[in-house]
């Protein structure tokens, strides 16, 4: 079984965009980490360039990313993000 890892970035266009978003955030957090299969899940705000939002995740396996995926995509977050640009890479190791 090969644990599935997501690093990146969600990088707003303004500080207006990253303000709108940052409410919704804690929520977002909390669901995910509930998930089946979720080991990690961290979305840090950058102090330095707070228009940057820092993104870790890890899974038990391909499975559970995928459900992660499916559920998240019918949320208020999916819906408030919609179309900020993301800088993400998926990969995955033996667990």
């Amino acid at each position: 079984m090969s644990r599935v890892h997501l690093t990146g970035f969600l990088i707003c266009r303004s500080l207006d965009e990253a303000e709108r978003i940052a409410p919704y955030l804690d929520e977002h957090i909390r669901l995910t980490r509930a998930e089946p299969g979720c080991l990690r899940f961290e979305v840090l705000r950058s102090h330095a360039d707070p228009v940057r939002f820092a993104v870790s995740e890890s899974y038990v396996d391909r499975t559970a990313f995928e459900a992660h995926q499916s559920r998240a995509a019918g949320t208020v977050w999916a819906r408030v993000t919609k179309g900020i640009p993301r800088e993400y890479e998926i990969t995955e190791d033996k667990g």
